[in-house]
């Protein structure tokens, strides 16, 4: 049976290409107001940037929040003064220095949008960032590491749990990957012959991936247990939820209860898993360049905290003179 569409195709086929065309495309007018300006942001950020949702979904609450602010006025009438009206009234809502400033690097990607597209407003450059605090890095010693990554062997009964508690604590300290980029990996995007695999970070960029040989043999036992057909690398095994990933909640939800069962009072998170790689990788003298690679910073000064984590091992290194 031949469908609507095409139907209605060849009744439109000799008939003049001005008329095929009429209504096609809504009456839009170009505008520089700022909702307007923002709408095309957005689909510049989802179509030409392909950026992911979470950063498409960030930087449009802290724009509408702008917009809220301001009034759905033209951009050329946004000026310095009311840019530091605004943070002082984000400042007055108990937003603290570092929440403010992600604010602020929104206003400043959306100004240079702007002004890349020839539309008058105010310079970004004029808006700075406020200086933070020195960022703290929460790891683990190799002692609370050990016991950590131990810790489903012995508090799991259920064989196909424990082997799955006990691989995700390994793929995160033996890789160090996000949380967001472990939930996501899917069976056919590890080879279990190889320790080398991609996967697709912040900002939509592939990067590759290695993990430990302990991290490859827990996986191994992991992947033999099951049964299902589910993609997912890792997934729920609860009644409800059962072949689904793994939500981040469910991840760091692991990770806290082992890291209560083995006595590590300080707050442990996934997170707290990846900044222990990094550092066990400087304190090996790994190269900061190919640690940045591994972790997927898109800028070295990032990397660069984890040259600072340890004054009791730079104390060591500096006792090497005296010896």
């Amino acid at each position: 049976m031949m469908s609507k569409w095409l139907q209605t195709a060849q009744q439109h086929h000799n008939k003049p290409e001005l008329h095929q065309t009429k209504n096609f495309f809504k009456k839009n007018i170009s505008s520089t107001i700022i909702s307007s300006l923002l709408e095309k942001y957005m689909y510049y950020l989802q179509y030409e940037k392909n950026v992911s949702p979470k950063t498409i979904e960030n930087y449009s609450l802290r724009l509408n929040r702008f917009l809220e602010f301001c009034g759905d006025v033209e951009i050329s009438k946004i000026n310095r003064m009311q840019l530091l009206d605004y943070r002082m009234a984000l400042h007055k809502n108990n937003l603290n220095v570092k929440t403010i400033n992600y604010h602020i690097v929104a206003i400043r990607a959306f100004l240079k949008f702007v002004l890349k597209n020839d539309i008058d407003c105010m310079s970004p450059d004029k808006l700075e960032l406020a200086k933070t605090p020195p960022r703290e890095v929460n790891y683990l010693d190799e002692k609370d590491i050990g016991k950590i990554l131990a810790a489903p062997l012995e508090y799991t009964k259920d064989e196909v749990k424990q082997a799955r508690d006990f691989a995700i604590l390994q793929f995160l300290y033996g890789t160090g990957l996000r949380v967001t980029e472990l939930i996501t990996l899917q069976k056919k995007d590890i080879k279990l012959d190889s320790n080398q695999f991609s996967v697709v970070g912040k900002w939509s960029k592939l990067r590759s991936v290695f993990a430990t040989k302990h991290a490859i043999s827990a996986l191994k036992k992991y992947t033999e247990l099951r049964k299902d057909t589910s993609p997912y690398l890792f997934i729920s095994l609860s009644r409800n939820g059962f072949g689904t990933h793994l939500s981040r909640n469910s991840i760091e939800e692991i990770v806290r209860k082992y890291a209560a069962l083995v006595g590590i009072s300080k707050k442990v998170s996934p997170h707290t898993l990846r900044h222990s790689f990094a550092t066990a990788l400087i304190k090996k003298w790994a190269d900061i360049r190919a640690v940045q690679t591994l972790l997927g910073h898109a800028s070295i000064t990032t990397t660069q905290i984890y040259t600072h984590v340890d004054d009791k091992h730079l104390q060591k290194v500096h006792n090497l003179l005296d010896e």
